[in-house]
Parts: C-alpha cells; sequence; structure tokens
C-alpha cells in the first residue's frame, strides 16, 4: 500500500506539479517585467529596511501590523522545512536538489507575491471590524461573485480539505521531537509532549497574540540559524568550491551513489528538490496568504512584496545556508536523513555542543511553524462559519484546544510502528500537492487582477505620477 502511495506522491510531483508551478511563474515572470529581479532592491527597502527605520507601524486597516504578518508567516514557513525537509532532499535527491530549490523559489518570490497581493485586495471584514481572507476568500469573490463561476464552491472545498489535511497529517511535531529526542537524550514522546504543552501557551492569544510574539521570536531565530550556519562554513571553507561543484553537477546530471547516498537520477533530484522548495517557502500553496491578508495596509501591492521578501529569506538564504553546512561537513552521504542529518553537520563542525544548539533553535523554529499554521486553520474555519457567529464562536474554542493533539498522534504512530522519517515526509508531500494544484491554478485565473493592481503600485509608489482617469481602479475589493 505505500509503495502505491509513493507512487502517486511521486506523480503528483512530477511532471504535473513542475509543470503548472514552473509555469505559471515563469507566465507572472514575464508580465510582470522580471518585477522579483529588476525590483529586488525595492522589495527589500519597502519590507525589512523600511521596518529597521520606522519600526513596526501599521499602515492602513487590518488586524496585525505588516511586520507581525511576515513574522508569522516567516514563522510558519521557515521552520522543521528548511532543516529536516531540505536534509532530506539532500539524503534522496543528493546536492544537486539545491539548484531545483533555487528555480522553485524564483518564481516563487513572484508567485507569493500575487497571491498574497490577491488575498488583501479580497479580503473581507468580519462583524468585528476584523479583516481576513485567502484562497478560499478570492475563489469565492473572484471567481465566484466577479467573474460569475457558481462553481467557486469546488475549488474552495479542494483547497479548504487539502490545506486542513495538513492539521491531521502534520510532521512538525514528529520533526522537532525527533531533534529534541536525538540532542538530550530522552525518548521522542517526552519530548513531544513538551512541544504540545508549548503549542498551547503561544496560541492561548489566538492571531493578534501570535503575530505580537512572531515579531520577537522569528528575527532573533533567523539570525541564530544564520549565524551558527556561516560559522559551520567558515571553518570548511576549503571545501566550498567542490560543494558547489557537486551541487551543480548534480542538478541536471544526477547523483552517483557515494557512501550510504543510494543515488538520485536527473528526475528524482528535480522532484524531491521542487516539492522541498514549496514545502519550505510555501509559494503558491497558499497559506501565508491568509495571515498577510489581516495586515494593516493600504495597497494589497504593498503587502505582497513581503510574500516575496518571505520567499528569499526562507530559499535564497535559509534553505540555502541548510544545504551548504551538510554538503561541505560531508555528512549528506552517510545515510542519516531529515533533522538527524542536519544536527549531524553542525555536530562534525562544532562538537557534541552543537546538538544542543541546534536542537532548541529547531524547537523555535517549530514552535512558531505550528504557532503559524495554527492562524491558517483559523481563517479556514472562520471563512466557513462566517453565516453562523455563535456556532463559530463554539469551533473555534474547540479547535483551539485540540489543535496540537494530531501532531502528538502522529509521533506516537511513528514511533510504535517504526516509521521512518522519508515516509512522514512522502505524507508531508502528499498534502502540499493538492491545495497547491488549486490554488495556482486560481491564481493563474485571477491574474489579470494583480496586473492592475501591480500596474497602480509602480505607477503611484515606484514611478511616482498620477494615475490615469482610465487607469484608476479600487485597490481593495470590499470598496466595490
Amino acid at each position: 500500500m505505500l509503495k502505491y502511495f509513493q507512487m502517486l506522491v511521486e506523480f503528483l510531483w512530477g511532471l504535473p506539479i513542475i509543470v503548472i508551478i514552473l509555469g505559471t511563474g515563469i507566465y507572472f515572470t514575464l508580465k510582470s517585467g522580471f518585477f522579483q529581479v529588476i525590483y529586488l532592491k525595492h522589495i527589500f527597502s519597502e519590507t525589512i529596511c523600511k521596518t529597521i527605520k520606522k519600526g513596526n507601524k501599521s499602515e492602513g486597516a487590518g488586524l496585525i501590523t505588516p511586520f507581525e504578518a511576515v513574522s508569522t508567516a516567516i514563522g510558519g514557513s521557515v521552520g522543521v522545512g528548511n532543516i529536516g525537509g531540505v536534509a532530506t532532499a539532500m539524503a534522496v535527491g543528493g546536492p544537486g536538489a539545491l539548484v531545483w530549490l533555487w528555480i522553485a523559489a524564483f518564481v516563487g518570490m513572484i508567485l507569493k507575491m500575487a497571491e498574497v497581493s490577491l488575498g488583501v485586495y479580497y479580503r473581507q471584514t468580519d462583524e468585528n471590524g476584523e479583516t481576513y481572507g485567502g484562497p478560499t476568500y478570492y475563489m469565492e469573490k473572484g471567481l465566484g461573485e466577479e467573474k460569475g463561476h457558481s462553481w467557486w464552491i469546488i475549488p474552495a472545498t479542494i483547497f479548504g480539505g487539502g490545506i486542513f489535511s495538513t492539521f491531521f497529517i502534520t510532521v512538525q511535531n514528529y520533526t522537532v521531537s525527533e531533534a529534541v529526542s536525538s540532542a538530550f537524550g530522552i525518548k521522542i514522546i517526552y519530548a513531544s509532549t513538551i512541544y504540545i504543552v508549548c503549542n498551547y501557551i503561544l496560541i492561548i492569544g489566538g492571531i493578534k497574540t501570535l503575530g505580537k510574539i512572531a515579531s520577537k521570536i522569528v528575527p532573533l531565530m533567523c539570525f541564530f540559524y544564520i549565524g551558527a550556519a556561516l560559522y559551520i562554513i567558515g571553518i570548511n571553507i576549503e571545501n566550498l568550491p567542490t560543494a558547489f561543484k557537486l551541487i551543480f553537477s548534480g542538478a541536471f546530471s544526477g547523483t552517483a551513489a557515494v557512501g550510504g547516498f543510494a543515488g538520485a537520477g536527473f528526475r528524482q533530484v528535480m522532484r524531491i528538490g521542487m516539492a522541498r522548495s514549496v514545502f519550505s517557502n510555501e509559494a503558491g500553496w497558499g497559506s501565508s496568504p491568509m495571515i498577510h491578508a489581516s495586515a494593516q495596509t493600504d495597497h494589497p501591492i504593498k503587502q505582497g512584496l513581503w510574500g516575496a521578501f518571505e520567499v528569499f529569506v526562507d530559499t535564497i538564504i535559509v534553505c540555502t545556508l541548510t544545504c551548504l553546512v551538510i554538503v561541505v561537513t560531508g555528512v549528506w552521504n552517510s545515510g542519516a536523513t531529515g533533522a538527524t542529518l542536519t544536527l549531524s553537520a553542525f555536530e562534525s563542525g562544532m562538537g557534541v555542543a552543537s546538538k544542543i544548539f541546534i536542537a532548541t533553535g529547531i524547537f523555535l523554529f517549530g514552535i512558531t511553524t505550528s504557532s503559524g499554521w495554527y492562524a491558517y486553520y483559523e481563517i479556514i474555519l472562520r471563512h466557513l462559519m462566517k453565516s453562523s457567529p455563535r456556532l463559530k464562536s463554539g469551533i473555534l474554542k474547540f479547535y483551539k484546544i485540540f489543535y496540537p493533539v494530531p501532531g502528538f498522534i502522529m509521533v506516537v504512530m511513528a514511533t510504535t510502528i517504526g516509521m521512518p522519517g522519508s515516509t512522514v515526509w512522502l505524507f508531508a508531500d502528499f498534502t502540499t500537492a493538492v491545495p497547491t494544484f488549486i490554488n495556482v491554478a486560481v491564481i493563474l485565473s485571477l491574474s489579470g487582477t494583480f496586473f492592475k493592481l501591480l500596474k497602480d503600485y509602480k505607477t503611484k509608489y515606484i514611478l511616482k505620477e498620477e494615475v490615469k482617469a482610465e487607469d484608476k481602479i479600487k485597490v481593495f475589493y470590499e470598496e466595490k
């Protein structure tokens, strides 16, 4: 049964999803005039640089500040996918998988920018004056109300079901508990219990509190990990040229078997690289727009820039550093997988104490990821029950109590039946593929709206010109 399931996942992450992600990403790249490349400086100056200069301030109506939104989103994406997932990509696909992570991230920057912008544009204000949005919202309003497609409910249901499948089939608790168990020498069940207690502490205050906590933890967490990775690369600097040679030669020709490594063909390298990139930076997955839609902003593209920034930090910086650490230390072909492989790489350069150092980092990554996804599930539930406020309130209270339980059950199953880490990630690949297919297709269908918003933004904020009368648009759907 597992064999057939693996064949299904490999098919989904084969030609179909590669075509839809790369094809749509290339279309947005060309149509936008290579925006994520030409305006990369603008993206940074209007996001992180602006926040450093002016502080964490609101720029319009919304539930949380733009920086709190991106911190929650980065917390939800920069996590175990960057550590356990990327390590699995190295173990299964070889060093060449990194090139495919880069390619997926390059088109992913404009894809994430588009889906975030659409999420903000089509967002809705609820009965409490709070703003929520995301793919199910732009399916209802964009496909349903604007385009008149009564069948919008079908992709919305499939998308919502796909996202919610990750609620039950989750790798966060397992990967974090595996790392903590290995580092501190405690049973994985005990590590998992500590994890869910911390989860409850974080989510108890809801989305507003999550945004505030994420804006404090996530920057420190990223600097913490980046600094450690740069140190390992620095002390192994003589191996860097060989590492890049392995990376580029293995990307298009596959990688021969070495040591404990089974060897990978071209298709396997490409498939695993694309899958791990999407799981890591979530571009096209449809998750991040759900928190970005609550940001306090006066133009959807302004928040969309944070989406592009998010992918750059997640994959081009954090994932690349993880891969380089694993390759320059020579542990990529040791036979280990997941977080254990990453821990081995850091241990080889920093000694046994590094296990505790990095396991603590993985724990923080995992906690912010789980809390970020708590917000995504809540937003889908809010949309599903928007016409029944009393029922919505009751369901959300139950959800808050039940949320960490499936992750714990996954750990129990994995440890009692001896499920390897690669099998756990196989389930993760499946739950990623389904909503990604739906969301990317919808983004493509609503691309006209995105490009109108982008033209309006460029005229106002880049060219600093008056928008012509015939080009004037409402920058939020609710304003219509």
